[in-house]
């Protein structure tokens, strides 16, 4: 973990850091001033990301290591992340889809693949809400915010692992922004139809106020790419919006798309 004196405020926990969106989202939110949580396997590689943004931003930044398809890692991961203080945001960007990404023919999807993928992206976005919507009620506010894909929306031929874990994913959001929005807790689902790439202009998106970023700056994804500092101000837009024009699901996509196939 790696720490820095400045003051907070608030707590952010992001599920599921990796080398682009999570850490980009992470970035952005100690950028604004949050202590942040992060949460992934690779707890070296995780750790190595803390010192960065740590470094950059100022701020505190926590590593900590999950498994999203275990239930003990989760309740023990996050109550090193509620010794922080209470979440005000979580952002949920865990998946699960085996490497290199091509389809595959149902009949040779291995039960235990199924299995993981729902455990991942659905089963551990309800463990880890468990977690923080208590706190989140007491105090009438707070953000979830879910990371979906064209997935989510749309069943695919050979990729049913990871359709249908997405599909759950999506009313899983649903039914928490149903119930728990009336509360105070705002919970939303962003869709990212495209494929994410590494930040055009490193941390540059992130000091830019949402919405003055420059018309196909950095690229403008002409390579059908998506800039994850640029979705990662989407996901703190959210977290900013008025109670009274919350917004449940968004979807984001790049001016060019890419072709997978």
């Amino acid at each position: 973990m790696s720490s820095s004196a400045t003051s907070s405020k608030g707590t952010a926990a992001i599920v599921g850091v990796g080398p682009k969106l999570g850490r980009s989202i992470a970035r952005k939110f100690a950028h604004e001033g949050y202590t942040v949580a992060i949460l992934a396997r690779n707890l070296e590689r995780l750790s190595m990301f803390a010192e960065e943004i740590a470094r950059e931003e100022k701020a505190q930044v926590f590593a900590i290591r999950i498994d999203c398809a275990d239930h003990k890692s989760i309740k023990e991961a996050f109550e090193g992340v509620l010794s922080l203080g209470c979440v005000d945001v979580l952002v949920y960007n865990a998946a699960y889809q085996p490497f290199p990404l091509h389809p595959s023919s149902f009949t040779e999807i291995p039960v235990n693949s199924f299995e993981r993928s729902l455990a991942v992206s659905s089963v551990g976005a309800f463990l880890c809400a468990q977690q923080v919507l208590p706190g989140m009620v007491e105090r009438a506010r707070g953000t979830i915010l879910f990371t979906g894909c064209s997935a989510s929306v749309s069943g695919m031929a050979g990729f049913s692992e990871l359709c249908c874990a997405k599909f759950a994913l999506r009313g899983l959001s649903q039914c928490l922004a149903r119930e728990f929005q009336p509360l105070g807790v705002h919970i939303a689902h962003v869709i990212i139809d495209g494929l994410v790439g590494t930040p055009r202009v490193p941390s540059m998106m992130l000091r830019l106020p949402f919405g003055e970023q420059q018309s196909g700056g950095g690229g403008g994804g002409a390579d059908g790419l998506m800039d994850p500092d640029a979705l990662a101000q989407t996901y703190w837009h959210l977290h900013l919006q008025d109670r009274s024009a919350w917004t449940q699901e968004i979807d984001l996509r790049p001016s060019t798309p890419f072709r997978f196939f």
